[in-house]
């Protein structure tokens, strides 16, 4: 190779790094960051609970279990075979998350399978500094690509870490577009979980709770002859 083409390899090598360095600095996360919790996201997919009707769970950092074994994550209290899209920092707005739009309505469409008898919703946590219209924009957008499936929505508890104010917002824009959508919602600020130190993340007993609470009302959904209440 001569000096001018390894002058210019060497050029086009800085300008894709600097370009690619620009564009996660604009999404909020390192490379690095996202592909460990895509990793993680994996790992929790990969492992399959239970048995009867098929349930599927679309969430963020609770349903892959941040900070836990993935068999400590709220999902497996539930009953079903129940399959898990989890993705931590996620959630109903495009703009959640640092990763790009990893949102559930994005994620939606190849995480279903046939025969699915219930779609599990859980999140907004990570919408809480996003505008009210772009929660309602990916809500809708969730409901679009959830057309034709029994749905429940699973709102956000009120972690610590979060400001009350921004968690109570959340899940009353979640509960309207919910009712407006005809979709169950199970608002969980009354839930009392118990935190990691980082205060945001359930440890394994509030992960119980939390899945515990959830399994309640899913059986109400997937009993057989049972019907949906908003």
């Amino acid at each position: 190779m001569t000096r001018h083409r390894l002058l210019l390899a060497t050029v086009v090598v800085v300008l894709t790094a600097a370009v690619s360095t620009t564009l996660w600095a604009r999404a909020g996360a390192r490379p690095d960051h996202c592909a460990g919790v895509a990793e993680r996201a994996h790992a929790r997919a990969g492992l399959v609970t239970g048995s009867g009707p098929e349930v599927l769970v679309v969430g963020d950092s609770y349903s892959v279990g941040a900070g836990l074994r993935t068999d400590q994550s709220w999902p497996v209290r539930l009953p079903g075979r129940v399959r898990v899209d989890g993705f931590s920092g996620s959630g109903f707005s495009a703009g959640a998350s640092g990763c790009g739009d990893v949102s559930y309505a994005r994620r939606v469409p190849s995480a279903l399978r046939p025969g699915t008898a219930l779609v599990v919703v859980e999140g907004g946590l990570n919408d809480y500094d996003q505008p009210v219209a772009a929660l309602a924009a990916g809500f809708d957008r969730l409901m679009a690509a959830l057309a034709g499936h029994r749905v429940l929505v699973v709102g956000p508890p009120p972690a610590p870490e979060r400001p009350a104010g921004t968690v109570a917002t959340v899940d009353a824009v979640l509960a309207r577009l919910a009712a407006a959508h005809g979709t169950p919602y199970l608002s969980m600020t009354g839930v009392e979980l118990t935190y990691q130190r980082d205060r945001l993340h359930p440890d394994a007993a509030g992960q119980r709770v939390f899945g515990d609470v959830v399994a309640e009302r899913v059986r109400t959904l997937v009993t057989p002859g049972s019907r949906p209440r908003p």
